[in-house]
């Protein structure tokens, strides 16, 4: 037998010894002849053909680099859908429901809103109504904790909390909408897309905290929409479209669908364009654009999509 020819999936002897030689400055010819080098040359060979991790190109073919377990494209939401969107506010302002839910309302449009109790008691009737009329209420703590370098979260930072702390905002905020709202939220925005408590050598993460206790943690100004197969629920990424027109919350939309995402878009105010304001019209033309059927989006909360990926993804465990 020519061993120079043997292959081992697609990687032969003769292209690791040509490989070596080319190195070690030897003639191929001379290098085959020499039995221990002949040896290491079909090493090599079996390690390069049955190496799926190798970063980098191979003699004579390319390792495929390893896939998720679950990516996007195999990823298949329901009905044939190319993409899922979620719309999401947050903080409970005065404007999502003086200028928000009726135009949500309007377009059969069911959202998510990351409630504070504080402000959900400035209009509370008008929450009971969004409860009633089916949007999902969900958490984003008791007192909106961030990170100090921010003015107005200094005399609350993050930097001071424990983790003890936080798990008593988390189920202060749960109780105190369950008492107003009678719901209990499945899902939990984090305040500022922030995910620490303490400093330096003492920072700890409070997304397990998060995980213990809801279906999803939603971040905030991410530079992604979600891959359904692969993303961690406790720390779904979020996407801003505050102060953005309808062609630009599109374009989010047909990326995310490209991909087989999941878009959760997040607001604060509802009414005229500008900073931390989701401008009102391109609000319903979003709507009426995730609504046509010939586009392919799902449109739903956070917590009916999530419990879908839970689902699917536990199904090909």
């Amino acid at each position: 037998m020519d061993l120079a020819k043997v292959r081992t999936n697609n990687v032969t002897i003769r292209e690791v010894e040509l490989s070596f030689a080319t190195v070690l400055g030897k003639l191929p010819g001379v290098a085959m002849q020499n039995r221990m080098y002949r040896k290491l040359c079909m090493s090599v060979a079996g390690v390069l053909a049955t190496a799926p991790l190798f970063a980098g190109p191979t003699i004579g073919r390319q390792v495929p680099q390893v896939s998720p377990i679950h990516p996007a494209k195999a990823f298949r939401w329901p009905d044939g859908k190319r993409a899922a969107v979620s719309v999401s506010f947050d903080d409970a302002r005065v404007s999502q429901i003086d200028n928000g839910l009726a135009l949500l309302n309007r377009q059969q449009v069911k959202a998510t809103f990351f409630v504070q109790s504080e402000n959900v008691r400035k209009r509370l009737e008008g929450w009971k109504k969004a409860v009633a009329d089916g949007h999902e209420i969900a958490n984003h703590s008791k007192s909106h904790p961030c990170t100090g370098n921010y003015a107005f979260s200094r005399p609350n930072a993050l930097e001071d909390y424990s983790l003890e702390m936080m798990a008593a905002q988390l189920d202060g905020a749960n109780a105190e909408i369950e008492s107003l709202l009678g719901v209990k939220p499945r899902t939990f925005a984090y305040p500022c897309g922030q995910k620490f408590v303490g400093r330096g050598l003492d920072v700890r993460s409070y997304v397990p905290l998060v995980a213990e206790r809801f279906l999803v943690g939603r971040g905030y100004l991410d530079e992604s929409a979600n891959d359904p197969g692969v993303c961690d629920l406790a720390q779904a990424m979020g996407t801003p479209f505050d102060d953005m027109d309808f062609e630009q919350m599109k374009d989010q939309v047909e990326k995310a669908a490209n991909e087989g995402r999941w878009v959760i878009f997040v607001g604060h105010e509802i009414g005229k364009r500008g900073y931390q304001v989701t401008d009102t019209a391109a609000l319903e033309a979003l709507c009426e654009y995730l609504k046509d059927p010939a586009h392919g989006i799902w449109l739903g909360t956070v917590a009916e999509i999530a419990e879908y990926v839970r689902q699917q993804r536990a199904s090909k465990l």
